[in-house]
């Protein structure tokens, strides 16, 4: 009795099997597009409120205004000139939100890493590449504590040998094998998390086939890098340019931290020399007036020779 009064008082919750079902997290599905988040070891949480925030911020910048008025006039639909049509469709807009949220954090039952899926609008490519331009930019201004490397999917899809060929299919036709297209050289970087079916020979073998004898493999000076993450079930890829080295391999802790690393070891205009400085520029005095000083003395006893 006394410990089910405790229970109730902590407010803890049993299960019960007649009960409704307990809502599901939600989780990344075939079809989604996102950006994969690495951050500190138990710094998940605080990783998210970060990202959250950039996002919010970078989605508004990137996204064209003819873009979201193109889905605000689909949305209208035919029979608008007519007035019970209009009251209708007045009604139907206050019960259902008109435009989904651009982007929703997902928790990944492993640690380290965090997945932000966005909505069809958003390029995660161009999202997180405009991103990393501007903390390159303005190093200084420390935007993330927690948060490391953004790496952008442009499409999800199963993890498996017929769904790496129709995301690779996909992602890869528009850099590739477009029309007149332009031979490139490229590289393939897979990364796979709690994972065993496909391999990562297999997966590169497999990718560097699917882009064709047309195009050439450079590990280190690239035109073009695929992008591959492999987490579970799915796998996600995406292609950026020659920008990911430049970019500290869209790390944003590589942009932020040695250039406060820097900040730190260069005096200020004020700043008095250190001890240790001191005393190397006493040392090469003593050093110069020691030398002058013998080369005089040898020079008297010549002369008075």
């Amino acid at each position: 009795m006394k410990a089910h009064a405790q229970q109730a008082k902590r407010g803890w919750k049993v299960p019960n099997k007649d009960g409704p079902p307990q809502r599901q997290m939600p989780t990344i599905k075939p079809g989604d597009a996102g950006i994969w988040v690495t951050c500190h070891k138990n710094q998940e949480r605080k990783c998210i409120g970060e990202v959250r925030d950039l996002l919010s911020e970078y989605i508004g910048k990137i996204v064209s205004a003819d873009d979201t008025a193109a889905g605000s006039i689909d949305d209208i639909g035919p029979g608008a000139d007519d007035i019970e049509s209009e009251i209708k469709q007045e009604v139907s807009d206050i019960r259902t939100p008109t435009t989904a949220a651009p982007f929703d954090a997902l928790y990944l039952d492993v640690q380290c890493v965090v997945f932000f899926r966005t909505a069809e609008l958003v390029d995660p490519v161009t999202l997180v590449r405009k991103i990393m331009e501007d903390a390159a930019a303005e190093p200084t201004r420390k935007r993330t504590r927690c948060t490391q490397r953004l790496v952008p999917s442009t499409l999800i899809g199963h993890a498996s040998e017929e769904g790496l060929d129709k995301v690779a299919r996909e992602v890869l036709a528009p850099h590739f094998h477009a029309e007149n297209q332009v031979a490139k050289k490229f590289a393939i970087r897979p990364t796979i998390r709690n994972h065993n079916t496909l391999k990562r020979d297999g997966i590169i073998k497999k990718v560097a086939t699917m882009v064709g004898d047309a195009h050439s493999v450079d590990l280190t000076d690239y035109d073009a890098l695929i992008l591959i993450d492999v987490f579970k079930n799915v796998i996600g890829m995406s292609v950026v340019g020659r920008e990911y080295e430049r970019l500290k391999r869209f790390n944003l802790q590589e942009i932020f931290e040695p250039s406060q690393q820097k900040l730190a070891q260069q005096p200020t205009r004020h700043q008095k020399p250190s001890s240790s400085e001191e005393a190397a520029k006493t040392v090469e005095s003593q050093t110069a007036n020691g030398v002058s000083n013998d080369t005089t003395k040898a020079n008297n006893e010549e002369a008075d020779k």
